[in-house]
């Protein structure tokens, strides 16, 4: 299965009920490699290693087929304080 940035925003939006979600291909475009920002209510009162385990367990069998993973996860309210919109 090879993931492109579309098809993983895609599947982290649906499983993460997620407002915002921005992938970026670091493989220049060979799928193997993946920064991500989600945006999700999900998120509210969990700290960034239980976030990051929420992540990783919804995308158990997307991260293991590709090499390189990287994510930031905020909650709306996060990330509207940063200046960011939904």
């Amino acid at each position: 299965m090879l993931l492109t940035a579309d098809s993983l925003k895609e599947i982290i939006a649906e499983r993460l009920e997620a407002a915002l979600v921005q992938v970026e291909d670091m493989s220049g475009g060979c799928g193997q490699a993946f920064a991500v920002i989600i945006v999700s209510p999900k998120f509210k009162g969990k700290n960034k290693l239980m976030r990051h385990r929420m992540v990783n367990t919804a995308l158990k069998d997307e991260i293991a087929a590709i090499h390189a993973f990287t994510q930031k996860g905020f909650t709306p309210e996060e990330w509207k304080d940063q200046g960011g919109s939904i």
